[in-house]
């Protein structure tokens, strides 16, 4: 433990961990160790610049609270939450839908609402209706599968960042016995993700856009299934091909169709034109 230098101070500190008991956590940090490691000898980073990357990753922590995750804004710009959820949930399978991001506007135990109910609680915008049915890998309906809904409005925000007195555009609905879900909403927009901390100045100063396609978040959970975390975006929207956090996959495109006005999917008479988004999910065997 003297006479370290650059060549010795890795083993040095890997050593240090050959008493954890915790065989997976010492594989993790010994891989770690390496990595960052090869990475200083390789960028020689001034100690100013190490200073100033210290004082990112703190004021990326000072960002975090009950509303706002900027440790997941950075992850998913950098592509690493991408990565991870390709690591996590590989699948060949064609009835299997495929996963994405989670993002950092999801908030646990949403309002419960009915099959069929508008979530669109304090917000206007263009009306949408979303529906679809959930099945397994062999394509039967799976009833009871809890379904939790989050989006932007139609002007790019969520209500987490606005001022509103409860939830609205994002609820908790169950699949019915056919495996059905349904829900009135408004269109989402593009929007981009929040610039005003270290992760915004990260992507302005490397010439980066924050701009996400405009998308309906989905969490699909059901006794005997893999939880699926996904999205379904907009085929129309100009971001597709330039998302900020990289969410974007062909299979989860989807046309929010343009209707003209008259009778809905539901049987709602409607007055003006409006979305319909029909989507349906593959869950996969736990």
């Amino acid at each position: 433990m003297r006479n370290l230098n650059a060549d010795n101070i890795t083993a040095a500190v890997v050593e240090e961990f050959s008493g954890c008991q915790d065989e997976r956590l010492k594989t993790i940090l010994n891989s770690l160790v390496g990595h960052l490691h090869t990475f200083l000898r390789e960028v020689e980073p001034t100690e100013q610049e190490w200073t100033q990357a210290i004082d990112f990753l703190t004021r990326t922590g000072q960002m975090c609270d009950d509303e706002r995750q900027e440790f997941i804004l950075l992850s998913d710009t950098l592509g690493v939450t991408m990565l991870v959820d390709a690591i996590n949930h590989q699948s060949s399978d064609p009835m299997v839908s495929e996963s994405t991001v989670l993002g950092p506007f999801y908030v646990a135990d949403p309002p419960a609402a009915a099959k069929g109910e508008s979530i669109d609680w304090n917000v206007e915008g263009e009306p949408l209706y979303a529906e679809g049915r959930v099945r397994d890998e062999r394509g039967e309906p799976l009833a009871n599968v809890v379904v939790d809904v989050w989006q932007s409005d139609s002007e790019g925000f969520y209500d987490v960042q606005k001022e509103l007195d409860s939830a609205s555009l994002r609820a908790r609905f169950t699949t019915d016995d056919q495996g059905r879900y349904a829900f009135w909403t408004v269109t989402p927009a593009p929007y981009p993700i929040p610039t005003d901390g270290p992760v915004g100045k990260m992507l302005e100063v490397t010439g980066r856009h924050p701009y996400r396609p405009a998308h309906v978040h989905f969490m699909l959970m059901a006794d005997g299934c893999e939880s699926l975390v996904t999205q379904v975006f907009a085929e129309d929207d100009p971001y597709l091909d330039s998302d900020a956090v990289f969410g974007v996959k062909d299979s989860l495109v989807k046309d929010f169709r343009l209707m003209p006005p008259g009778q809905a999917p539901d049987g709602r008479s409607m007055q003006t034109s409006y979305r319909h988004l029909n989507y349906d999910f593959g869950l996969k065997a736990s």
